[in-house]
């Protein structure tokens, strides 16, 4: 064995880390999809079987959300998305068969017979992307992307090129939003076309580890580092710590409160449950000046609460948005659904004033600066 010098030796072993990093990193996706198949199994499989099914009705995502509330990444939504994804894609069967045989867990987990596809051109399989092959170079994010596809052709072509190309999210992404499928089949030099979409900046392993499917199924928290700058993060923990002080009835209930839609994700800074209004308090910081795009973010995300997170006896909810640029700050709060002059008066004395917010931010960025 030739002489390796300290260098080259040290060459070598970060190279097998990010080798088995990446090896490592795939598997936790992989098995991420594995899980969500069968459970999108399982739904479709109760909903032609089970004994109450016609009890729920179409209440019954939602009531199995709520009796999952204590597994994380399973809200409503994601069962919706579990349940398509069976349904797209049936074939994926005998490679999640022969995985679990692999992992001798073939006997703990039911599995449904054979199915054929509905559709006489339906996933790639059928054009010759392999169910293995889909599984180990698609993530559960590329999948959602594909699921919102309707024509099965069009996800098809998508697949291929995705798994040929290896084709991060983003650039899946970004290779539908351009209408990559229809500019090639109209293109005389689709070559040229396909080969305009290269993606320049794979996905690495710290966005698998990031990925937030990936902490849920592993039963990690996400940081707000992961989606907030220092600044930003230092005046949210001293804002969570001075609401919660004041004593005026603030729950705290989560920091970087995630919601997603359609494959995309948005956080709350702050969620705090008030036991006197009986409503959430939402509240997100802008560092810079407010904008329409702060008052219309903040609208959905009051929509989404009164929608999905409201319950029996609770006020809607209301969004206080901290905006900061320089010394300045400016304070709005979102008052949409709050018109009994009863509950306004109480919110008005029960949040603080905008001086208390000015004073807060003003005073979180003077300390920061003189650190």
């Amino acid at each position: 064995m030739e002489e390796t010098t300290l260098s080259r030796l040290a060459e070598q072993i970060g190279q097998l880390h990010a080798q088995t990093q990446r090896a490592a990193a795939q598997q936790i996706n992989y098995w991420l999809t594995v899980r969500n198949w069968l459970i999108g199994w399982h739904i479709a499989e109760y909903e032609q079987g089970g004994s109450d099914r016609a009890e729920y009705g179409d209440r019954l995502l939602p009531e199995l959300a709520r009796q999952l509330r204590g597994v994380k990444g399973l809200a409503v939504q994601r069962l919706y998305d579990c349940r398509a994804f069976y349904r797209a894609y049936p074939t994926i069967l005998q490679t999640v068969s022969g995985e679990l045989q692999r992992a001798g867990l073939l006997g703990t987990v039911d599995l449904p017979a054979p199915v054929a596809p509905e559709q006489p051109v339906a996933a790639g399989v059928i054009l010759g992307i392999a169910p293995d092959l889909l599984l180990t170079r698609l993530s559960f994010s590329h999948f959602l992307e594909l699921l919102a596809l309707d024509r099965p052709l069009q996800r098809a072509f998508y697949e291929v090129h995705a798994v040929k190309n290896s084709w991060s999210v983003r650039a899946l992404k970004r290779a539908i939003h351009s209408a990559l499928y229809e500019r090639t089949g109209l293109s005389t030099d689709k070559a040229a076309v396909l080969a305009s979409h290269a993606d320049t900046q794979p996905l690495g392993v710290a966005d698998v580890v990031k990925n937030p499917y990936v902490l849920e199924f592993l039963g990690l928290d996400e940081r707000t580092s992961y989606s907030e700058s220092d600044l930003e993060a230092a005046i949210i923990a001293h804002l969570q710590t001075f609401l919660v002080e004041l004593g005026r009835g603030f729950c705290f209930e989560a920091r970087q409160k995630r919601i997603t839609f359609d494959n995309e994700h948005y956080f709350i800074d702050l969620v705090f449950y008030h036991r006197i209004l009986k409503c959430h308090v939402l509240v997100d910081l802008k560092i810079g000046a407010f904008s329409h795009a702060d008052a219309g973010q903040m609208n959905v995300y009051l929509n989404y609460y009164r929608e999905q997170e409201m319950t029996e006896g609770d006020n809607p909810p209301v969004g206080l948005i901290l905006c900061a640029q320089k010394n300045d700050t400016l304070v709005r709060y979102a008052t949409t659904g709050l018109a009994e002059q009863l509950f306004v008066s109480k919110y008005q004395m029960n949040l603080p004033s905008e001086e208390e917010l000015q004073q807060l931010v003003r005073e979180e960025q003077e300390r920061l600066r003189n650190t």
